[in-house]
């Protein structure tokens, strides 16, 4: 039998913050940009639930989690401390696993199948994992546990906060059937919004659905979609994952078409991901930068070196080769990125988002 745990740390960036901070324990607390007093322009990374009682959530943005609860408490990303303690915390879920997959900074999923009997020792046995990260970090956490990854995903987001939650192989249809469809996973609000538009409100309703009328509509994502709704989903823990892009974006004060704050801007973010590709331990060969305008259009444009690079000149060249090429002249710029790809895997490599925003 195939026992997989989903390990989530709740409210990651901001339990950090509460951990270095006690002070800031029960009290709403906002990581992300600064929201200037509410004209602030980036975006809320994560918030405590006491921050959350007000409305205030992830991607929201800072200006409007500031008229939400203006005396909540606002403090900035620090990436460098959460990956510090993202490293401490994938030490003990791997230590527990057969074998172990880090999906991000702050979840992993933990094959047990060789370490357990059964679901009840399986639910015994991530009762101790939470209780061991707690005691070497310090940091909460929530458990999914079932056959695959898929309904630990679930299970782990109906646990939460602070949870267990079990959701055994012959469960999964009745644990999924009366959830609104747009909590499968999975399912974003494009899709959420053209199931329902097809008529189907909940989960249950999806997994009863004609499959080719599906896949008439969404191609092959629908017949996933079906399987999801289901319950059916991979059991294979990636040990090897490998990092798909490393990059960072800003938001700018206010729209502009001043060429020296958009270049020192692009020079400064081009720093950071150079940062984050020395601690990698990774060689690139592939630049992109991100433009959204004011009218929220947005671009992508990319550049190949034709090689593998890890040099902080590369970054930084190239990134302003493509703005000078591609930028729209006379268009205000709202927010701009920078991004590396197409690595050369080294050993000791750690993983990051594909691209984060303050």
């Amino acid at each position: 039998m195939r026992i997989i745990l989903l390990v989530d740390m709740d409210y990651f960036f901001a339990a950090c913050e509460e951990l270095r901070h006690p002070e800031y324990m029960g009290k709403p607390l906002v990581v992300g940009a600064d929201p200037k007093g509410g004209s602030g322009r980036g975006v809320v990374s994560t918030c405590n639930y006491a921050a959350r009682k007000f409305g205030i959530h992830s991607a929201m943005p800072i200006s409007m989690a500031y008229r939400l609860k203006k005396d909540a408490i606002f403090v900035p990303v620090d990436y460098n401390y959460y990956e510090k303690m993202s490293n401490q915390v994938m030490q003990v879920i791997k230590s527990y696993s057969t074998k172990f997959e880090q999906v991000s900074i702050d979840e992993a999923f933990a094959d047990i199948s060789a370490k357990v009997e059964d679901y009840a020792k399986a639910v015994e046995y991530a009762k101790s994992l939470k209780e061991k990260i707690k005691a070497e970090t310090g940091l909460p956490c929530s458990i999914g546990i079932s056959s695959n990854k898929l309904m630990a995903k679930m299970a782990c987001e109906a646990g939460k906060p602070d949870g267990i939650k079990l959701v055994k192989q012959e469960d999964a249809a009745k644990f999924l059937s009366p959830l609104p469809v747009g909590k499968l996973y999975g399912v974003g609000n494009k899709t959420k919004e053209r199931l329902e538009s097809m008529g189907f409100k909940t989960i249950g309703g999806l997994a009863k659905a004609n499959v080719a009328n599906l896949v008439g509509t969404f191609g092959v994502w629908g017949a996933e979609l079906h399987k999801s709704a289901n319950g059916i989903g991979d059991d294979v823990i990636v040990e090897n994952y490998e990092i798909k892009s490393i990059g960072r974006e800003r938001t700018f004060e206010t729209d502009t078409i001043d060429q020296d704050k958009i270049v020192a801007m692009l020079k400064s973010i081009s720093s950071e991901v150079y940062d984050d590709v020395k601690r990698q331990g990774v060689s690139f060969k592939t630049v992109t930068i991100k433009i959204r305008y004011h009218d929220f259009t947005e671009y992508l444009k990319s550049r190949s070196l034709g090689h593998y690079s890890d040099e902080p000149g590369e970054i930084i060249d190239n990134a302003l080769k493509l703005f000078y090429a591609f930028a729209e002249k006379g268009k205000r710029i709202r927010k701009i990125g920078v991004r590396v790809s197409s690595f050369s895997k080294r050993q000791g490599q750690r993983r990051i988002g594909e691209f984060t925003s303050a």
